[in-house]
């Protein structure tokens, strides 16, 4: 009789969900691990934005409230346009690409000094893919900081920033971000301190941007220094997207699209290598 009882039921663990042999849970692409690293880099400049953000856009205005006392209100035209207007698309990309450059080189050295980059490098995401969500996640800083700065310049007196080719603003604008993107991701794996980081950045990033026709044309250069400008890369970057905006190109156009698309090429390779064999990652 007590046999027939009622007893209390037991749920039976779940059995565990396997794959069937040879079927790969994950495909040739990660892509949920893709979106949750650039999700992770947004995330992480965008809770300082007051820093990240905001900041680099005030600086920005600041370069143009400078210039603008200094020499824009007499009748200086540059390539046959107001000075003012001449210098607001350069101070634009040159703050996205010098931002671009800090987010992968910041968040790479970060997690080598904390001792969280294994938590980038183990799980399942290829060099491809470790690539391609750090420097989305520096464009994506490169052109919040752009759009910023654009919006504050268009309420600016005296100053045009209407757009007249959107492509060459879109092209030039993301190929510069790419690029110094990538040499973060350089940066960021070759230092060991961010002394090192800062030494890039004042030796090489800073001076490239300011000697690269931001605020002049490099047609008044002469000589040797004539030539060196047209062996800078910021220059083909900031020429190309002031173009958008101004209608006129100080340089060779298409030489520039494809430099830029060549030495984005060859950092993207070497970052790659950099990534898929550990150098200075896995020691």
């Amino acid at each position: 009789m007590h046999d027939q009882l009622a007893q209390p039921s037991v749920a039976k663990p779940a059995a565990p969900v396997h794959s069937e042999p040879g079927v790969p849970i994950i495909g040739r692409i990660n892509w949920p691990g893709l979106r949750t690293l650039y999700v992770k880099e947004v995330r992480r400049f965008f809770k300082v934005q007051l820093q990240t953000v905001w900041a680099p856009a005030i600086t920005t205005l600041l370069f143009l409230a400078i210039f603008t006392v200094a020499l824009g209100r007499g009748s200086l035209t540059v390539l046959g346009v107001p000075f003012n207007s001449f210098l607001a698309p350069g101070l634009i990309v040159m703050a996205m690409i010098q931002n671009s450059f800090a987010n992968t080189s910041s968040s790479i050295l970060i997690g080598k000094v904390q001792g969280t980059i294994v938590d980038i490098l183990m799980p399942p995401l290829s060099p491809g893919e470790l690539l391609v969500s750090f420097v989305a996640g520096a464009v994506t800083r490169a052109w919040l900081v752009g759009t910023a700065v654009w919006c504050a310049m268009v309420l600016w007196p005296g100053v045009s920033v209407a757009i007249h080719n959107p492509l060459a603003v879109f092209f030039y604008g993301t190929m510069g971000a790419v690029m110094l993107g990538l040499l973060g991701v350089i940066t960021g794996l070759w230092a060991d301190k961010f002394d090192h980081a800062a030494a890039v950045t004042n030796f090489v990033v800073q001076p490239l941007s300011l000697l690269s026709g931001t605020f002049y044309s490099i047609d008044r250069l002469a000589g040797v220094w004539h030539t060196a400008s047209h062996y800078n890369p910021f220059f083909y970057v900031i020429d190309g997207f002031r173009s958008g905006f101004i209608g006129v190109h100080d340089g060779p156009a298409l030489g520039g699209a494809i430099a830029l698309l060549a030495i984005n090429t060859a950092l993207w390779t070497l970052c790659y290598w950099a990534l898929r064999t550990g150098w200075r990652t896995r020691q």
